[in-house]
């Protein structure tokens, strides 16, 4: 099957152009060519972008819920078709379902639902964000503190064994001895500070042991001081490390994050959603460790007034980062997609609208709602 779109601007390259057109065979881009190359004739369907912006589809390395779903409530396939479906309805072709702090025996089953996701391909299971249980008391937000531990060589094995997707382990490096970091990273896991109480020592220690990301930059997490940086200040610091973002305008003040973006190398920033149930969903609650919680006027907390997650969705994120931080939309799409890819060490699959790489797309309109998604070039 090949598939023609154009009449589109396409995120190609550096920037946006309108004067070529994007060839689909096989699930993966053939060819980006311009709008009189031979390719593009004898196609078996042509897409009418309608003028509209075709970027890469967006990558979310922390989802928590979707579509009404919660992935720590149900385990299994089942939530993770829900929460990919709830979200890909806001342009996220790729995602880490991610299971907060929660017993070993919950992390198991959550390792082993992800696992049969991505064999049965379920489009857009790229892996499993396992976020604690290995983090501080004193930044625990809404985890449970009851749940948190520091792990022993077996739930080390458990937690890295995921052995057909990325796996993603959020810690708080004072709590967790850098050899045990060491062996999940080579154990094939991606590390990242978040929900820690460290010094700048302690996370610099963390990163020499093979730290590479910070979770939801700024929250959870000690600020940047004139003579104790902390965690923050070891993160715009760190000039290869990734920083995850939550741009909802609540998360972080929109002045903090500009000053992460001028600190930063150019593609250290990436977007995510730490998106709960109600994205994608009509039923604006849910229920986390027995509580029920509720989105009010779009923010979620919880009984004891800390933030929940958020009712965030990724185009809305990508929309924020124009607007509120004066971004170019190129650049707010690299941060949703090819940035992530990265991050991930996917970045020869996913990221990018080149060819050879998975025909994932987002298509936008002139107000940059999602209009339509492709998933290896299957269309939603």
């Amino acid at each position: 099957m090949k598939t023609v779109m154009r009449n589109g601007r396409i995120l190609a390259g550096e920037d946006f152009r309108d004067d070529v057109a994007v060839v689909v065979e096989d699930g993966r881009v053939a060819a980006v060519v311009a709008l009189d190359d031979p390719q593009l004739a004898g196609a078996d369907a042509v897409v009418d972008l309608q003028g509209g912006w075709l970027m890469p589809g967006f990558i979310d390395v922390q989802v928590n819920g979707g579509g009404g779903a919660l992935f720590n409530n149900q385990t299994d396939v089942d939530a993770l078709r829900t929460m990919v479906a709830g979200h890909r309805k806001f342009g996220t072709t790729g995602m880490l379902p991610t299971l907060i702090s929660d017993d070993a025996e919950v992390m198991a089953r959550a390792v082993h639902a992800t696992r049969e996701a991505i064999a049965a391909q379920v489009p857009g299971v790229l892996g499993i964000h396992l976020e604690g249980p290995y983090i501080a008391p004193a930044r625990k937000g809404t985890h449970d503190a009851g749940k948190f531990r520091i792990p022993d060589a077996d739930e080390v094995r458990m937690a890295t064994s995921l052995d057909n997707g990325v796996t993603l382990i959020t810690l708080a490096p004072e709590r967790v001895p850098a050899s045990t970091i060491r062996q999940m990273v080579a154990n094939g896991a991606i590390v990242a500070a978040g929900h820690t109480a460290a010094s700048y020592e302690e996370v610099r220690t963390g990163l020499e042991a093979g730290i590479t990301g910070f979770t939801h930059l700024y929250n959870a997490m000690t600020p940047l001081q004139g003579r104790e940086p902390g965690v923050v200040g070891a993160a715009l610091e760190d000039a290869d490390s990734w920083c995850g973002v939550i741009v909802d305008g609540v998360h972080v003040h929109p002045a903090s994050l500009r000053v992460a973006l001028a600190a930063k190398p150019r593609g250290k920033m990436l977007l995510v959603t730490d998106a709960m149930p109600m994205v994608g969903s009509d039923n604006p609650a849910f229920e986390l460790y027995g509580e029920v919680i509720t989105a009010v006027d779009g923010v979620v907390r919880n009984a004891a007034g800390a933030l929940a997650g958020s009712a965030l969705d990724m185009a809305t994120a990508v929309r924020n980062t124009v607007e509120l931080l004066g971004l170019p939309l190129a650049e707010a799409s690299r941060m949703a997609s090819t940035y992530p890819a990265q991050f991930l060490g996917l970045q020869d699959r996913y990221g990018h609208i080149a060819a050879g790489y998975q025909a994932d797309f987002v298509l936008l309109d002139q107000t940059l709602q999602v209009q339509a998604t492709w998933i290896a070039g299957q269309r939603d």
